[in-house]
C-alpha cells in the first residue's frame, strides 16, 4: 500500500505545497513581518535548541531567532544549510536526544528554551499501518520531546523564564483518517505539554504548543498521491477537496505565520501562555 515517510521540519497538521491554494498574505510581507517580530520579541541572547531545523518550519524558526540575536542550536537527522549547519542526531533514540541537549549546553553555555519541531508523516489505513513506522512516529514526535525536556529540565528550571514551545498540530486536537501514528503522537505531545506546564510552573518554566492546520511546506506534496488512492479523489483535486476540507479559511497556513506565533511565545508576551495550545488552523477546530 502507498506510504509516505519523509523527514520534515515541524509539520503542522501536515505540510503544504507551493501551488493549488490561495496564498493569503503576500510572502514578502510575511517575511518582513517575521523579521520585525523577531526583533520585537526581545529574545536577544536567549539560548534556544530547535529540532527539525534542517528545513521547513524548524529552519524558519531557527533563522528568525538568529535574526533576533538569539543563540541557536539547530538539530536534525540531516545537516541542513551549510551556512548554519545542524547538529546531527537521530531523535528516535535516547542517545540522540541526550546528545542534542548536551551539545546545546556546551556550545551555547546553557539553555533557556526548547522548540521541538521534528516530525514526519505516513498515510496508511490502520490494518495496513506498518508497526515499525508507527513506533518511529511516536519516537520522533512524542518520546523525543519528552526526552529533550527531561535532559534539559535542570537548565530550563534553574532560573525563571524557561520556555518549552512544541510545534504540534491541529491533529493534537482532532483526528483524520489514515494518519493513526501522526494523530496519536500529536495528541500525546499536547498531553505532555500540559504536564510540563504544571510541573514547571513552580520553577518559572512555561510550556505550550503551537497547533497549526495544514502548512505550506514541502511534505504534503508527497502525500497527495496517497490521499488520492485512499479517497478516490483525483490527485489534482486532493488539495482543495480533501486537505483543505476542514479549514473554514480555504488556504494553507504559511510557515511564517507559525514562526510569528513561536516568537511571541518565546518572548515576554508569552510568559503566561502555559499549559494550553495556541491554535492556528483557519477555523478547523471551530466546527
Amino acid at each position: 500500500m502507498t506510504q509516505t515517510e519523509e523527514p520534515v521540519t515541524g509539520a503542522g497538521a501536515d505540510a503544504g505545497v507551493d501551488a493549488g491554494a490561495d496564498a493569503g498574505a503576500d510572502a514578502g510581507d510575511l517575511t518582513r513581518a517575521v523579521a520585525d517580530a523577531a526583533v520585537a520579541a526581545r529574545v536577544r541572547g536567549r539560548r534556544v535548541l530547535v529540532t527539525g531545523a534542517a528545513s521547513g518550519i524548524g529552519r524558519d524558526i531557527a533563522t528568525a531567532l538568529r535574526l533576533a540575536g538569539a543563540q541557536v542550536l539547530g538539530v536534525d537527522r540531516d545537516l541542513g544549510d551549510p551556512a548554519a549547519p545542524c547538529f546531527q542526531a537521530d531523535l528516535a533514540t535516547r542517545e540522540g536526544n541526550e546528545a542534542a541537549v548536551a551539545e546545546a549546553q556546551r556550545r551555547l553555555g546553557g539553555l533557556d528554551a526548547l522548540v521541538p519541531c521534528a516530525g514526519f508523516q505516513s498515510v496508511q489505513a490502520v490494518p495496513d499501518f506498518d508497526p515499525e513506522v508507527f513506533d518511529r512516529l511516536l519516537a520522533v514526535m512524542l518520546t523525543s520531546p519528552f526526552l529533550l525536556a527531561r535532559a534539559a529540565w535542570p537548565a530550563l528550571t534553574g532560573r525563571a523564564g524557561g520556555r518549552y514551545v512544541a510545534v504540534a498540530s491541529a491533529h493534537a486536537l482532532v483526528a483524520s483518517p489514515y494518519k493513526a501514528g501522526y494523530v496519536a503522537a500529536k495528541h500525546g505531545l499536547l498531553g505532555l505539554v500540559k504536564t510540563l506546564a504544571l510541573e514547571g510552573a513552580p520553577h518559572g518554566l512555561s510550556a505550550t504548543a503551537v497547533c497549526p492546520g495544514f502548512v505550506r511546506t514541502p511534505l504534503l506534496a508527497g502525500q497527495l498521491a496517497a490521499q488520492a488512492e485512499r479517497t478516490g479523489v483525483p490527485e489534482s483535486d486532493v488539495l482543495h477537496e480533501v486537505i483543505l476540507a476542514p479549514h473554514a479559511v480555504k488556504r494553507l497556513v504559511e510557515s511564517a505565520e507559525v514562526v510569528l506565533a513561536v516568537l511571541f511565545l518565546l518572548g515576554p508576551g508569552g510568559a503566561m501562555a502555559t499549559g494550553s495550545p495556541l491554535v492556528i488552523d483557519g477555523g478547523w477546530t471551530a466546527r
